[in-house]
């Protein structure tokens, strides 16, 4: 039997919080997810998992400890697992990820910022 059929734009335009990322879909061990952000997110590693972005709308820089990349929309990039990075966007910005279902959100990190597993799958 086939799975449910996701309506992408409908999902985003539901989003009302910034940093705040929601599950999509699992595809194996991994959640697929989408969020929408403004402003400077936390900086935090993912100490076993790599973190795939994929910008829908908008730009995000990734700032890491020794440089930058800057995404716009339909770019994507892969955080490897263990480096730390601080996802910044001026404006909003819609976003996809894609990271195994134990990530958590901030890494290590606890912040104001930080959403659950539970909260990502509302």
């Amino acid at each position: 039997m086939p799975g449910p059929v996701v309506h992408l734009s409908e999902r985003l335009d539901a989003l009302d919080e910034h940093w705040s990322p929601k599950v999509l879909a699992r595809v194996n061990d991994q959640y697929v997810k989408i969020a929408k952000v403004q402003g400077e997110f936390v900086w935090h590693d993912h100490a076993e998992e790599d973190e795939l972005f994929y910008i829908l709308k908008g730009e995000l820089t990734i700032e890491f400890e020794d440089g930058t990349v800057t995404l716009r929309q339909g770019d994507l990039h892969v955080v490897p697992r263990g480096v730390r990075h601080r996802p910044v966007a001026r404006d909003e910005c819609w976003l996809m990820l894609v990271e195994p279902v134990g990530t958590l959100h901030t890494g290590s990190e606890r912040t104001e910022k930080t959403r659950s597993i539970e909260e990502q799958l509302e």
